[in-house]
This record gives C-alpha cells, structure tokens and sequence, in this order.
C-alpha cells in the first residue's frame, strides 16, 4: 500500500515539475498575454451569447412596455374625446335652449297673458294618418289635456290629448283629426285648417270652406281665428297652392305648417291665456 501511494506521488510530483517547466518556459517565450487570449478566446462566445440573450429580453421588455403604455393612452384618449363630444353635445344644446327662451320672450311681450311651460320631446309615433309624440312633463307638473304646443316663435304645434303624471302625448297639428278655426291674416278670409297625411300629401295642411271668390296668394300667412281652446294669432303655416274644392262651390288652401317638425326638440306649452 505504501509502495502505491509513493509511486502515485512520484508521479504527481513529476507532473508538476514539467507543466511548471511547460509554463515557465512558455512565459519566458510568449509573455503572459497568450494565457489572456486563451482566455478571452473560451469566453467571448460566451459573452457574445449572454449579449444576445440580454439584447432580446431588453427588446421584448421595451415592447411590452411600450405596448402596455399605447394601450393605456389610447383608452385614456378615447376616454377625453368621449367627454369633449359629450361637452360639445351639451354646450350646444344649451345654446340652441338659450336662443329659444331669447326668442320666447318676443312672444311673451306679444301676449301678456300667455302662460308656458318648457318641456322636451322624448320619442315620436307618427305613422299612416297619425302624428303624435311624447313629452317629458305631464300632469304632476300642472299640465293638463287640452294645452296647446307651439314654438318659440308662436307656431302652432299640436295639442296634448293624453296625460300621465311625468309625460303626455301631444297631437300635432299633421295629425288628420286636427280642426282648427283659422284666418288669412292678410285678407282675412277664414276657413278651417285639416291636417293631411296621406301618401299623395304628406306632412301639409289644407285649409278648407274658403269663399269662391277669395284671392289666395302664395306665401300667404294663416293664423289661428282664436277658441277656447286655441289662442287668436298663433302662426299655423303658408299657403303654397290654392284651387276649388270638389263641389266647386268653396275654395281651399294647401299650407306648408310654419313649425318646422323635423327639428323639433323642445316646446313650449300655453298652460294660461285669455281671449
């Protein structure tokens, strides 16, 4: 045992001595920089590799980044344009309100005795002969059937004919059982004013029972004779065509209703007035 384990010395000791001699020899030839390039030559790979790996995972965090950061401005960007739309909306329908009441107080200097109250159209059922739509106001708010619609400008509307107690249907003046007494303010001819939806005649008003020999005129304006229902004066509409009725004994008037309907959103309903 003690043999084996001198001659493994020995050989040990041998190896040693020769790979000193090896380096030292190899120092005294080369220097110390070949042991440096050896080095350098095992190990950049190796960086080169790690600088890679590095490189994409920088790469891929800085998309990530980027992405997650896009995505949160966008939705807070759609967020803002939202809210301006929404800010616009509103600043314009306060504007178009604003010139409404500006507009209400001529008429209100015109009639004294006028009474309104503001409401605003919340959906429209107008189909074959029937035009009718809803408000948001009813009878909790002191409204009543029988209450006449109009415009800021004084423009007959329609009547309310049903009621709740925070709505009410009004009847507009299309509306084919509309009869409303009516004069021509120029002339003074008076008739009675139909509403007259049908297919050939859609969305006018015919005055009927004109005399034979009355001179109707285009553009002619046609207002309200004045009822207990209906206040005197109220604009209905212009006359835009004119003939004999069937019997040929009466004269009618084709009238384009002053109120402009397509554009409605608020009116203003007569809740007083007196003739």
């Amino acid at each position: 045992m003690n043999r084996g384990f001198s001659g493994r010395v020995k050989v040990l000791l041998i190896l040693g001595v020769l790979i000193s001699v090896v380096f030292a020899v190899t120092t005294a030839l080369f220097g110390t920089g070949w042991l440096q390039k050896g080095v350098q030559g095992v190990l950049t790979p190796i960086r080169g590799g790690i600088s890679a790996i590095t490189n994409q995972i920088e790469r891929y965090y800085n998309y990530v980044f980027s992405y997650e950061s896009l995505a949160a401005e966008n939705a807070y960007l759609r967020s803002r344009i939202s809210d301006i739309e929404e800010e616009m909306r509103t600043a314009d329908a306060l504007e178009r309100e604003n010139k409404r009441l500006k507009q209400l107080l001529n008429l209100k200097e015109e009639h004294v005795d006028y009474q309104f109250d503001s409401a605003y159209v919340i959906s429209w059922d107008s189909s074959g002969w029937k035009s009718t739509f809803s408000i948001n106001k009813g009878s909790k708010d002191e409204l009543a059937e029988g209450m006449i619609a109009v415009t800021e400008l004084g423009q007959v509307v329609g009547i309310i004919t049903d009621i709740g107690p925070n709505w009410a249907t009004v009847t507009t003046v299309l509306d084919t059982s509309t009869e409303i007494s009516a004069s021509i303010a120029s002339s003074g001819y008076t008739g009675v004013v139909q509403g007259s939806l049908n297919s050939s005649n859609r969305g006018t008003l015919r005055m009927s029972y004109l005399p034979s020999d009355a001179v109707l005129r285009n553009n002619d304006q046609v207002v309200t004779t004045g009822s207990t229902v209906y206040p005197k004066d109220l604009v209905l509409g212009y006359i835009v065509d004119a003939g004999y009725d069937e019997t040929g004994v009466s004269k009618f008037a084709d009238l384009e209703p002053a109120a402009d309907f397509d554009s409605l959103e608020q009116i203003f309903l007569i809740t007083h007035f007196e003739n």
